[in-house]
């Protein structure tokens, strides 16, 4: 996989600003996932099975995936945030490091979670990284992500990355997935997203 400095340099900026607001983050999200969030993550459990191993990338402080293992699956959880990892740690929760971009993911996995993270992956490293989730799946594998809708990006303390709905569909089929359901939200300050589900091909 061919990553450039200057994508590594985006990835270890945003990485560093997660590390001085790692406590920040974990005071702002709320500890269960809302209505909307619990409904596509017990899709993705539906899919991975009872007993089921998921790789969780950008675990962040890990309340996803305390509910995703609530409903029988096993988590492994990951984050390129050390901090987040510490917090995870001082709950009694055993967290990995990995860095998406540049880390072996491992597997063959049930299920792939990984939301509100490739928004900061570099637009020009997104169909690689995507082709390493499909590729850690095992057939039949399921994968949940939200991103970030618009257009561009924005390079600022933590550098996001903008899709069109269509366009990142497009992205997830060139990977080898297959689109099964993704649904609109509006976010915190007005911030559009879109939660997509796809699956590897049995």
């Amino acid at each position: 996989m061919t990553v450039l400095s200057e994508d590594l340099a985006k990835n270890r900026q945003t990485i560093n600003a997660y590390e001085d607001y790692a406590e920040r983050y974990d005071a702002l999200v709320r500890h269960v996932p809302n209505q909307r969030e619990q409904k596509w993550l017990k899709r993705l459990v539906k899919i991975a099975g009872k007993g089921g191993r998921i790789l969780e990338v950008g675990s962040g402080p890990g309340y996803d995936a305390d509910f995703v293992e609530g409903l029988g699956v096993k988590v492994r959880r990951t984050d390129a945030t050390k901090r987040f990892l510490e917090l995870q740690a001082a709950r009694g929760k055993h967290g990995e490091f990995l860095d998406l971009i540049t880390d072996d993911l491992g597997g063959p996995y049930d299920a792939v979670l990984a939301l509100c993270v490739l928004i900061h992956v570099p637009r020009e490293q997104t169909d690689q990284v995507l082709a390493k989730i499909a590729g850690s799946l095992r057939p039949g594998g399921a994968f949940l992500v939200s991103m970030r809708i618009g257009y561009g990006e924005k390079s600022g303390e933590y550098h996001t990355v903008y899709w069109r709905r269509d366009d990142f569909a497009a992205r997830l089929e060139s990977a080898g997935l297959v689109l099964v359901g993704d649904e609109f939200n509006v976010g915190r300050d007005r911030e559009e997203w879109t939660t997509f589900l796809a699956v590897r091909p049995s």
